[in-house]
């Protein structure tokens, strides 16, 4: 049996974004949103800053394999370009909720433009 792990992804991983493929073969746990507040901005990519609380992250949950971890810690560049740290987030929020502990890509430094509501959209 494979070990999974639980990763937060609140970009271009997620449904109806270029990279979402990579999730293919991974498990959707739900809508999600992170605990503490941080920062998003957005260039094109969105960035997550740890140490800046504006507001708090939303994203999906996964349970990704050993193999599928590898492959989005490759895209992200862990732990050179973005660096993967574990943070509680809560899931299905809408429906009660429940609090995980899931993987989640910062990024060290500001770019692009905040977005103040920590919700990463599709640019048209």
């Amino acid at each position: 049996m494979t070990e999974e792990s639980l990763v937060f992804v609140y970009g271009t991983l997620k449904r109806g974004f270029g990279n979402h493929h990579l999730l293919s073969e991974s498990r959707f746990v739900g809508q999600a949103v992170t605990k503490e507040k941080y920062s998003l901005y957005e260039a094109g990519i969105p960035f997550v800053i740890e140490n800046e609380p504006v507001s708090h992250i939303s994203g999906e949950v996964y349970a990704v394999d050993e193999k599928t971890l590898a492959r989005l810690d490759c895209l992200e560049g862990h732990p050179d370009w973005y660096c993967r740290k574990s943070v509680d987030v809560s899931v299905n929020t809408s429906q009660g909720g429940q609090m995980l502990e899931a993987w989640i890509y910062f990024f060290s430094k500001k770019q692009g433009v905040l977005v103040k509501s920590g919700v990463f959209r599709k640019i048209d």
